[in-house]
């Protein structure tokens, strides 16, 4: 008798998952007890805007765990700039941990070039620069690509639409009608995107591709070569959104792209195999990688605590603890321009 496997294919496995997720939010999450085997460690994809986990309670915590820093992809109220509630958040964690006499992890924030969903604004990306955010996103959970694989909020493009109506995933001509897509009708890149990528370039910050397909990501990638930009991130290279092989990752790392795992590939809403993971970072090689949390909503363990379970999951399979500093510290103080040194107590201890 042949019977059922329970474990659905990733792909089918986001469809189901993306509504479930992005409409479950009845809580907050305040993150609490230190959490060991993450000290030193840099997560560069964490989400923290409101109706997420709090900002502030995580870096408290991630100060207590001796975490070296984080990257807010999100801060403060959504769609707001995020450098007013970044300088609040140090401050109070600067206050906290004077009083609780430990070191304060480094904090930055990042920015998503499309909001509230209108079309990329140069002279806003310009002026979030001049006002320090750290990184900068290309289209995400609003790009043609994400609508075509899991579908989105249905407000997004219909303002008579429930708030709550999330869409199946919708025909690619239809995604790209109400949803961003980086490319034109020759196959270049639009105007708005290719100034994004040089304007990161000229203020040398992070660049991250955000959900695109593979023809725009060969695009930006070829931009990238082109500027010289040293800090250009792909995340979640083994989800829906990006799907790349080992042999397309190594083309990118080729050109100088840093390969950005997750928690959120590894989690019950996506369900990647780690050893293939880790299968892919030896494969192509630990100095083109990271690893990162890409938490914040509810159905996700706190960000502090998805680091120590994806370090985890690395470190089982064979990672040393060299390979992980490369991983988690080294590789993500480049990103976000940083020079952090190791914690005198720290499981992460090699010299990167």
């Amino acid at each position: 008798m042949n019977r059922p496997t329970n474990a659905t294919p990733t792909e089918e496995r986001a469809v189901t998952s993306y509504p479930a997720r992005r409409g479950f939010t009845p809580y907050i999450q305040y993150p609490g007890q230190a959490v060991p085997d993450v000290a030193g460690a840099i997560d560069i994809h964490c989400h923290a805007h409101f109706g997420q986990q709090d900002a502030i309670s995580l870096a408290k915590l991630a100060s207590q765990s001796k975490m070296a820093g984080i990257l807010y992809k999100s801060l403060g109220k959504r769609g707001e700039p995020p450098m007013g509630s970044l300088r609040e958040l140090r401050e109070e964690l600067q206050r906290w941990c004077d009083e609780a006499g430990i070191a304060p992890i480094s904090t930055w924030a990042g920015w998503a070039i499309v909001r509230n969903n209108r079309p990329p604004d140069l002279e806003h990306l310009r002026a979030q620069l001049e006002e320090g955010v750290s990184a900068v996103w290309l289209p995400i959970a609003n790009s043609a690509h994400t609508y075509s694989k899991v579908g989105g909020r249905t407000r997004a493009w219909d303002p008579t639409a429930n708030p709550n109506d999330h869409s199946d995933p919708l025909p690619f001509e239809e995604a790209k009608r109400v949803g961003f897509y980086m490319l034109d009708d020759a196959g270049k890149l639009k105007h708005e995107y290719a100034e994004t990528i040089r304007m990161v370039g000229h203020y040398g910050r992070a660049l991250f591709y955000g959900h695109p397909t593979h023809d725009e990501l060969w695009a930006v990638t070829g931009l990238v070569r082109e500027v010289g930009i040293e800090r250009a991130v792909i995340d979640h290279p083994y989800s829906p959104f990006i799907d790349l092989t080992i042999e397309e990752m190594r083309q990118v790392a080729a050109a100088g792209v840093t390969l950005n795992f997750t928690y959120d590939e590894l989690s019950p809403l996506l369900g990647v195999d780690p050893k293939k993971m880790y299968e892919a970072i030896r494969a192509v090689g630990v100095e083109h990688f990271t690893l990162s949390s890409d938490c914040g909503e509810p159905l996700f363990p706190n960000s502090v605590e998805a680091m120590r379970q994806i370090t985890g999951y690395m470190r089982a399979f064979g990672m040393n603890d060299a390979e992980i500093a490369i991983l988690v510290r080294r590789n993500p103080a480049r990103i976000v321009g940083a020079e952090i040194n190791a914690p005198k107590t720290s499981v992460l201890t090699a010299p990167v």
